[in-house]
């Protein structure tokens, strides 16, 4: 009798468990598509020419953090050359390269140190050197030279050398789209209530993509599985979970492969806190702190366009650094800011974001091992509900694949990417194969992020090593 009290308390928080997530992940799908559809009449009425006509569009500094990129700087650097927009900068920051990274970029564009002057407005390492192109094409390139102090630290040098008003921070080993500056400034712009402070994009997988001089010119999907499984997944967080948090107002992550911010007040909270391996996270939630702090009425936008375009791990070593630095990084944020937790004086970010990482986003990895510890020590025991067992199972496994399908099928109707039929059913194939095969390593990865998080107290990035656009993967 006992055995079976517990086991039905066991039971039901379990199911309980399962049955929010999946209702909050549907309630996000359901904003989501209505916020989609909401985007597309709006861009069919917007007139992007009129802000790269106007002489008085605002300035954007584009930060591009670089460490040992030497196999797509140069690339990646010329498709910031191309960026349409009337008014900006490009701030490419060599943060203590070991590899030739900024000698091949000296050599490509004909840099020459120069004497320059700025204010060290937020702390980071030492700046080595300001390079300038001599060829009058470059002459909104600048190269900044320093001594390693990890992305964050590179990020505050960018916006300490940065003239605009708006500083956009990028991944430099993405392809960024021509247009993403004037699309993502365009929230800026017309926001009439509220102060703007940063605004996301869409991040594509450039993997087996055709890239010629830093310009994507076809794309498909990902001949490497381990990459294919990351096309599902990016696409279901971009466009049926951040698209949702942004319309709801909650929105605490802005990629930094992509992110647009207010200079001022970046450098009013203090800039990216050089002490955490989830900057781009933790920059996010501290900003919209500050603004509450200050009483200030204040959006986090997102723009629900494919802007950018990055390469993804495509071994299980790499991948798992990665997914175990995430994990850390959003473990970092939410405890550095748990006075926000069930906090009323940071509205919706307070009462619904901040709990619902906590309990949804960190802690999901954890209940889903204590759900498997359970089940064994249940059937070790000779007394397994089978009937609970194989519902539970199901319902996991369906609400999985239906929900990458609806994510698939977001991605075609509002944007059309991957134009061929055999591009659809590759992915599709592919979402019904993640829950198996690539669903229990992401759970085995943030297991570990949290025993490196909390045991090893580690804060390093790990190897992040990449292959290169040249490679078909």
């Amino acid at each position: 009798m006992y055995k079976e009290f517990i086991s039905g308390i066991f039971e039901n928080f379990f199911l309980i468990y399962a049955i929010c997530i999946f209702s909050l992940y549907l309630w996000l799908a359901i904003v989501s598509a209505r916020e989609l559809i909401r985007n597309h009449f709006a861009v069919l009425n917007t007139n992007y020419d009129a802000i790269i006509s106007s002489p008085f569009a605002p300035m954007i500094t584009v930060i591009a953090p670089a460490y040992n990129e030497s196999l797509t700087i140069v690339e990646n650097i010329k498709a910031l050359l191309a960026l349409y927009y009337p008014n900006f900068e490009i701030v490419v920051v060599n943060d203590g390269s070991k590899d030739n990274t900024l000698e091949k970029a000296i050599e490509a564009f004909d840099l020459e140190k120069v004497t320059y002057v700025f204010d060290y407005k937020i702390p980071c390492q030492e700046i080595r050197g300001i390079y300038k192109s001599r060829k009058r094409a470059f002459n909104n390139l600048t190269i900044v030279d320093k001594f390693n102090g990890g992305k964050a630290d590179a990020l505050n040098s960018g916006i300490n050398i940065a003239k605009g008003d708006y500083f956009i921070s990028i991944d430099v080993d993405s392809i960024i789209d021509p247009y993403a500056l004037q699309k993502m400034i365009k929230p800026f712009l017309e926001e009439p209530y509220r102060r703007v402070i940063a605004t996301g994009g869409v991040i594509g997988i450039a993997n087996s993509c055709k890239i010629v001089d830093g310009q994507l010119i076809e794309i498909d999907v990902p001949s490497n599985l381990w990459a294919r499984f990351q096309v599902i997944e990016y696409t279901r967080a971009f466009l049926m979970g951040r698209l949702a948090w942004s319309r709801l107002d909650g929105l605490l992550l802005i990629s930094g492969a992509l992110g647009l911010f207010d200079k001022e007040v970046a450098i009013g909270c203090g800039g990216y806190y050089t002490k955490t391996v989830g900057e781009d996270m933790e920059l996010v939630v501290r900003m919209r702190k500050y603004m509450s702090q200050q009483n200030i009425k204040y959006k986090v936008a997102y723009v629900p366009d494919p802007l950018c375009w990055t390469e993804v791990p495509v071994t299980l070593k790499v991948l798992g650094n990665q997914r175990n630095r995430w994990t850390r990084g959003t473990i970092d944020t939410l405890f550095i800011h748990w006075n926000i937790f069930l906090n009323r004086k940071y509205g919706f970010m307070g009462m619904v974001s901040h709990p619902f990482w906590v309990f949804f986003e960190w802690l999901a990895p954890i209940v889903e091992l204590l759900g498997i510890i359970y089940f064994l020590v249940i059937a070790f025991l000779g007394n397994p509900n089978w009937p609970f067992f194989y519902v539970m199972l199901f319902f996991v496994y369906t609400f999985s694949i239906t929900f990458s399908t609806y994510a698939i099928l977001y991605d075609l109707l509002a944007y059309n990417r991957y134009k061929k039929k055999r591009m659809i059913i590759k992915l599709l194939l592919t979402a019904w194969i993640e829950p198996i095969i690539f669903h229990p390593l992401v759970v085995y990865w943030a297991l570990r992020g949290n025993f490196d998080f909390f045991i090893r107290k580690k804060k390093t990035w790990g190897n992040m090593t990449r292959v290169g656009f040249d490679d078909k993967k």
